[in-house]
């Protein structure tokens, strides 16, 4: 089965939590060797399929269609939001307590001065597309 694991930022985490930015740069290092390091593990038993960090907010941008006039693009920033998706895991495990096995993995990841960030994950099953010939 396979599952996306949504990082969520500015959310729940570690309460008084800097945005990276602030964060000294060896916190920064500690944070993304971690997240190499989970990913590396997942690659080697065979569960992860993709993983990627996103671009902030800022530069965001949504597009909505009715599919007969011209799309409206609409550009971020979008100021009013106090979290964003920071990256997401595609992971394909046996089940969905593995899933929820390594989000919490995730979610232990180092944040300044190493303690865990608590950074929220959403897991959602990918599904599959119906069968065209059902």
């Amino acid at each position: 089965m396979r599952y996306m694991l949504m990082q969520a930022y500015g959310a729940v985490e570690l309460e008084g939590c800097l945005p990276m930015s602030e964060w000294a740069p060896e916190d920064v290092r500690a944070h993304i060797d971690f997240q190499h390091a989970l990913n590396t593990e997942l690659l080697d038993s065979g569960e992860l399929v993709d993983a990627q960090g996103l671009a902030g907010p800022e530069l965001a941008t949504f597009v909505v269609s009715d599919g007969v006039h011209p799309a409206r693009i609409i550009d971020g920033p979008y100021p009013g939001s106090k979290e964003l998706l920071a990256g997401y895991r595609l992971v394909d495990v046996d089940s969905l307590d593995r899933a929820l096995e390594i989000a919490a993995r995730s979610s232990a990841a180092p944040g300044p001065g190493g303690a865990p960030i608590q950074q929220p994950i959403e897991v959602r099953q990918v599904l599959a597309a119906p069968d065209p010939e059902v």
